[in-house]
């Protein structure tokens, strides 16, 4: 079984409460990679095998840790220091928050001494973060300057299909979008980017990428750091693909091209050769990881082999703070963790290839000081009550991931536009239970627009630990299957969609799409 977080203690059963309202080409693991960057530089166990077939999966086993012995070394010294993104000041004005983006092209450095054509959001590249505070009510005001057609997605958001930013929405160069809603998520860690079809990975790889933070009242997140920039940091990890004059690549031809290098990049800086600088000066520290490759996973731990204490999934808090000792994020996922810092500390991203080509190795990525002098609270016992669903009397559903040569498919339609996509419809208040199978042997990230879902099972076996909290988005090895539940609640709509696909964006644009319509009961 191939986890997203590997419990080191504190694995959490049931609990009760309430329900919060690629043929794009084989997969070359066995190819000897060239493995870059400052630290250990070498392929792990779990990380050559992460798309690797189901019974490679399964029998492997659990139990393993993607530190050896030797790797367990000391906090690294940092070569420069952590760019924390912006946080964009909304205006408020009749009890609605306004926020101005704007969606342009730059440059920047991708590729470390290499100047590369960028987009960004207010900027060159990447975009700033944005706060949402759950009852309020937001507009966006979104102006395309790139030249071209493109989308804002809100990733991870429970939003009118209107508003959610898929293909149905793609406005042209020159206007400007401008979705309005209530925010009705708890705290947790969002990120929105371009959903048009065709040019999703085009324009998310070129930058065009930001993180959202949702608070809430509850008193979980009152206990919880949550100075941005001080005690609570955005980390924004990117594995992307470029020549050696800084083209970077986003399609098959392009990653199938020579002399390719894969740059890691955090919070828009390549670490390939250098690890980051953070002083905390707080001796608690909340750190937001979010993995916007387009394609490749990204593992996170220490590098002395120490735990990390998860406290949130892609779709908000878990029921109790948990000790892992690796968090582990596909393209698209995100994940919360604190760290009591009594001692300097380094964290490490270990990038395995999800696609075609693309990265692999062990990177010190930031080397964080410790610097705090408070005593801080001990982390609640309980931070979120999550009710597991009874499936008995749920609708049950078959979603298939194939392909056909380059083409990949859902349920054997090609979502390359929208009357060739296939087609899910549900209804407000109904319950189901969907059996996401990869009838492939290629990697897949399974996301779901509109609601949050809960994993029921895990390539045959039943989650536990981390895997029992609130997911968008979730790993499906070659051969392997998930099944998700969901309640859809809230909102319908007889003309605008929301989206299930893979969230490799490669296999989003080959075709790996469906619609998804909610009418009323």
């Amino acid at each position: 079984m191939t986890h997203t977080s590997e419990p080191a203690s504190g694995q959490n059963g049931d609990a009760k409460g309430n329900h919060r309202k690629s043929m794009a080409e084989k997969r070359e693991h066995g190819k000897d990679l060239a493995l870059r960057g400052k630290g250990l530089h070498r392929r792990k166990f779990l990380g050559g095998m992460a798309g690797a077939g189901i019974a490679a999966v399964v029998g492997a086993g659990t139990a393993f840790s993607l530190l050896s012995d030797a790797a367990k070394n000391k906090a690294s010294a940092a070569d420069s220091t952590l760019v924390i993104p912006d946080l964009l000041e909304g205006k408020t004005t009749d009890s609605t928050t306004t926020f101005t983006l704007e969606a342009k092209t730059g440059t920047a450095e991708v590729l470390s001494g290499v100047t590369s054509d960028t987009m960004g959001y207010n900027q060159s590249f990447l975009g700033p973060t944005m706060k949402w505070t759950n009852g309020d009510t937001v507009l966006l005001n979104i102006t395309n300057s790139l030249g071209e057609d493109t989308t804002v997605h809100f990733h991870g958001a429970h939003v009118p299909p209107k508003m959610d930013g898929g293909p149905q929405v793609a406005f042209s160069d020159g206007t400007t979008w401008s979705p309005t809603f209530t925010v009705k998520d708890p705290a947790t860690t969002l990120w929105y980017h371009p959903h048009a079809l065709g040019t999703t990975a085009k324009q998310a790889v070129h930058g065009l990428a930001g993180m959202i933070i949702v608070e809430d009242s509850s008193d979980a997140s009152a206990a919880l750091p949550s100075d941005y920039g001080v005690d609570d940091i955005p980390l924004i990890f990117q594995c992307l693909a470029t020549d050696s004059a800084g083209d970077i690549k986003y399609d098959l031809t392009g990653y199938l091209s020579s002399g390719l290098s894969y740059p890691l990049l955090l919070n828009g800086t390549n670490v390939d050769s250098t690890t980051l600088g953070f002083t905390a000066t707080k001796t608690r520290t909340r750190f937001r990881a979010l993995n916007a490759s387009p394609s490749d996973i990204i593992t996170i731990q220490r590098s002395d082999g120490g735990t990390l204490t998860q406290i949130s999934t892609d779709q908000g808090y878990l029921t109790e703070a948990t000790d892992v000792t690796t968090i582990r994020l596909v393209a698209g996922a995100r994940a919360e963790f604190t760290m009591d810092l009594s001692a300097d500390a380094t964290l490490q991203a270990v990038v395995t290839t999800g696609w075609v080509r693309g990265g692999s190795g062990t990177y010190d990525v930031l080397a964080i000081t410790a610097s705090g002098t408070d005593t801080p609270d001990d982390l609640p016992s309980s931070l979120n009550t999550i009710e597991r669903y009874d499936t008995s009397d749920f609708t049950a559903r078959t979603i298939t991931l194939g392909q056909s040569g380059t083409t990949m498919l859902i349920n054997g339609s090609a979502g390359t536009s929208m009357s060739s996509m296939a087609m899910i419809s549900t209804t407000v208040g109904s319950k189901e239970i969907w059996t996401i199978t990869n009838s492939t042997q290629l990697e897949h990230s399974f996301h779901l627009h509109d609601v949050p879902y809960q994993l029921i099972s895990i390539n045959g076996e039943t989650p536990t630990g981390v895997e029992l909290g609130w997911y968008d988005t979730y790993e499906v090895v070659g051969g392997g299957s998930i099944q998700i539940a969901m309640e859809f609640t809230d909102f319908s709509d007889d003309t605008y969609m929301y989206m299930l696909h893979c969230h490799l964006l490669q296999h989003e644009d080959e075709g790996m799409m469906a619609a998804l319509m909610v009418t009323d009961s």
